[in-house]
C-alpha cells in the first residue's frame, strides 16, 4: 500500500518515449518532476493561466434514469414512474396495462440486488409496480401479492415489463398481475412473476411509536451484510441501507436510509424498492434462518403506501404467524408504508439470466407444410387387424409376415412399406388388461418377425392406430391397447431408427389419406404422425409458455410428509 510503480522501459517503445511516459505518470500522481531540463534550449517559457475558470463538460451521458420519449404519439399515456414508461386503458372494458423496460443500463441500482449471483428485481419492486398500477384505478392497497417466479435482469439487454389490472367484477377489488419478456428474444413467451388483488386504500395509518424504541437493546451490525452475502444475498451500496437495529419484547426495530446518490430519486417512487428492501434486512432478528439457501419475499398481504418520497425510514417488525408485520414511518413519525403480513421463502435453483424464458420447450402437434401426396406404390398390408375401411383401400394384403416372406421367395417384389393396422374398438369388450396384453403381444410378434427378415431389411413398417394418443386438448384416448402399442413401438423406434412409423387416426382409412401418408413416409423425416379432421399433424418442439405456480385459495390445505424445506 502506498507504493507507486511505473515502467521506465517498455519493449514496444523507444527509450525516450517510455521514460517520458513514466515521468508523466509520476507527475499526474503528485510526484514532483523538474521539467526545466527537458525544455532547456527549446525556447519554452512559463505563461500565466487564463483568468477565467476552465469549463468542464462530461462526455459520457449520465446513467440512472431511463430516457422516456413522448409516448402520447403512440396513443399511450405517460405512467410517470421510473420503472414504467407508459399506461393504457384498454378499449371496451376498464382493464389497465402499464408497460416499461428494465435493464442495468437504465436502472443501474438493480445491479446491487443479487441472489446466488443472479441479479433479480426485488420483491419490493414488484409491490411498487402493483401499487402504482392500483393508483390508475383507485385501488392502491395490495390485499395480497404472491411472487410466482423470479424476475431476472440480464447482464446485457433488458426485459419488457407489463403490469395488468383486470376489469372490475362489481366489487371494489381488482386482480393484478406482473409479466416480463426479454427484449432480445421475441419468440419467448411472457412470464408471469406475480399476481394478486388490489383494493381501496384503508384510512388506518399505523405508527412505529416512540423513537428510538424505549427499553430496546441495540444490535451490533458489524459484518451484517457480509453474513447476508454468505447466505446468498449480495447487496450493493444502494441496498445496504440498514443503519441501526434494536430488539425488544419479540419485536425488531430498524433505521434504514438510501445513500446520498440514490436519495434524490426517492420522490419519484411511492417507496423506493431499495429502501423498502433494506427495511426487511432486520427480519433475521425475528425469524430463525434454518434455510440452506437465501430467503426472499414470497407473499405480501395488506401492503399500503401512506406517503411517498421518503429516503429514511423508521421500521418496526413484528411476528405475524409464519410471517412478519411491517410498519414504517419517516423521520417525523408520519406513516410511510405498512404490510400486514410478509412471508419469505427459500430460493433455490435460480436460472441463469433469461434461461427460464428461453430454455423450456414442450412438444406440440401441429400441421407443418405437408409434402406432396403420392400413390402408395410398393405398399402392402397385413390383414390380421384390418377393418373394412383398410380392406377397401386396395393395397396388396397378406395374412402375416410369414405370408409376405413366402411371396417374396416365390418371386414377388418385397414391399417398400408394410402397413400393420391396430385399429381396436373404441370401447374394448371383455377383460381390458387381457385385451391389452393380447394386442401388444400380437404386435410384438409381428414386429420381431419383420425385423428378423433379411429380405425386408429395406422396408418400413407403418403401424396404424385409432384413438391411441392425445395430440389436442379435446382428444380422448379411446383405445388403451393402441396406446400401449405406441409405448412399445417408441422403444422399437429408438432401437431401429427410421424403420417404424406410428400413425394415429380419427376416422377411416381412405385412399386420399393413404396418399397423404405416403408423402410423409416418403419424406422419411417424421416417425410419428396423427390424422385429425383430414389433416396430418406432426410433433414439434416449440418454446413453452412459462406460467406461474398455482396459488392456493381459501380453505384448509393438508400437507402430508415433506416436513423439511418443502413442507415449510
Amino acid at each position: 500500500a502506498g507504493v507507486l510503480a511505473v515502467a521506465a522501459q517498455r519493449r514496444d517503445r523507444s527509450e525516450t518515449a517510455a521514460l517520458l511516459a513514466a515521468l508523466g505518470e509520476l507527475h499526474v500522481h503528485g510526484v514532483p518532476v523538474t521539467w526545466a531540463q527537458w525544455f532547456a534550449g527549446a525556447g519554452a517559457r512559463r505563461v500565466d493561466l487564463p483568468t477565467y475558470a476552465f469549463q468542464h463538460q462530461r462526455y459520457w451521458p449520465a446513467s440512472g434514469r431511463p430516457r422516456v420519449g413522448d409516448v402520447s404519439g403512440a396513443g399511450l399515456g405517460d405512467a410517470g414512474h421510473p420503472m414504467l414508461g407508459a399506461a393504457v386503458d384498454l378499449a371496451g372494458d376498464d382493464e389497465v396495462v402499464l408497460t416499461g423496460r428494465l435493464s442495468l443500463a437504465t436502472h443501474p441500482w438493480l445491479a446491487d440486488h443479487a441472489v446466488s449471483g443472479v441479479t433479480l428485481v426485488p420483491g419490493t419492486a414488484l409491490v411498487e409496480l402493483a401499487v402504482r398500477a392500483g393508483d390508475e384505478v383507485g385501488a392502491s392497497r395490495l390485499r395480497e401479492l404472491t411472487v410466482a417466479a423470479p424476475l431476472v435482469v440480464p447482464e446485457t439487454g433488458g426485459v419488457r415489463v407489463q403490469v395488468r389490472v383486470e376489469s372490475s367484477d362489481g366489487s371494489a377489488q381488482r386482480a393484478v398481475a406482473i409479466y416480463s419478456r426479454r427484449d432480445d428474444d421475441p419468440e419467448a413467451g411472457w412470464v408471469r412473476h406475480a399476481e394478486g388483488v388490489l383494493e381501496a386504500s384503508s384510512p388506518d395509518e399505523p405508527t412505529v411509536g416512540a423513537w428510538p424504541p424505549v427499553g430496546a437493546s441495540e444490535v451490533d451490525l458489524t459484518g451484517w451484510y457480509a453474513t447476508l452475502a454468505g447466505h446468498g444475498l449480495t447487496y450493493g451500496p444502494v441496498f445496504q441501507g440498514l443503519r441501526r437495529a434494536w430488539t425488544a419484547d419479540g419485536e425488531a426495530y430498524a433505521e434504514v436510509a438510501l445513500p446520498d446518490d440514490a436519495a434524490g430519486d426517492a420522490a419519484r417512487f411511492g417507496v423506493h424498492p431499495a429502501l423498502l428492501d433494506a427495511a426487511l434486512h432486520a427480519v433475521g432478528l425475528l425469524l430463525t434462518d434454518e434455510a440452506a439457501g437465501p430467503r426472499v419475499p414470497f407473499a405480501f398481504e395488506g401492503a399500503q403506501v401512506h406517503a411517498s418520497g421518503a429516503s429514511v425510514l423508521r421500521v418496526r417488525l413484528t411476528r405475524a404467524g409464519s410471517g412478519v408485520r411491517l410498519v414504517a414511518s419517516d423521520e417525523s413519525g408520519m406513516p410511510v408504508v405498512s404490510v400486514d403480513s410478509l412471508v419469505l421463502r427459500e430460493m433455490t435453483g435460480l436460472p441463469a439470466p433469461g434461461a427460464a424464458a428461453r430454455s423450456l420447450f414442450e412438444v406440440r402437434w401441429q400441421a407443418d407444410a405437408a409434402p406432396a401426396a403420392r400413390q402408395p406404390s410398393g405398399w402392402a398390408v397385413l390383414t390380421g387387424g384390418v377393418d373394412e375401411s383398410v380392406a377397401r383401400a386396395g393395397l396388396p394384403a397378406y395374412a402375416d409376415v410369414a405370408a409376405v416372406l413366402a411371396a417374396v421367395e416365390a418371386g414377388a417384389d418385397a414391399p417398400q412399406v408394410l402397413v400393420l393396422p391396430v385399429l381396436g374398438a373404441s370401447e374394448p369388450a371383455g377383460n381390458l388388461p387381457e385385451a391389452v396384453r393380447s394386442v401388444t403381444s400380437d404386435v410384438l410378434r409381428a414386429v420381431q418377425a419383420w425385423l428378423a427378415a433379411d429380405s425386408l431389411a429395406g422396408s418400413r413398417l407403418v403401424v396404424l392406430t385409432r384413438g391411441a394418443t392425445a395430440v389436442r386438448d379435446a382428444d380422448r384416448i379411446s383405445d388403451l391397447a393402441g396406446a400401449a402399442v405406441w409405448g412399445l413401438l417408441r422403444s422399437a423406434q429408438s432401437e431401429h431408427p427410421g424403420r417404424v412409423v406410428l400413425v394415429d387416426l380419427d376416422g377411416n382409412v381412405e385412399s386420399t389419406l393413404l396418399a397423404a401418408l405416403a408423402g410423409f413416409v416418403g419424406e422419411g423425416s417424421d416417425d410419428q404422425l396423427a390424422v385429425r379432421e383430414g389433416r396430418v399433424l406432426v410433433p414439434r418442439l416449440v418454446r413453452a409458455s412459462v406460467g406461474a405456480a398455482p396459488v392456493l385459495g381459501e380453505g384448509t390445505v393438508l400437507v402430508t410428509g415433506g416436513t423439511g424445506a418443502l413442507g415449510a
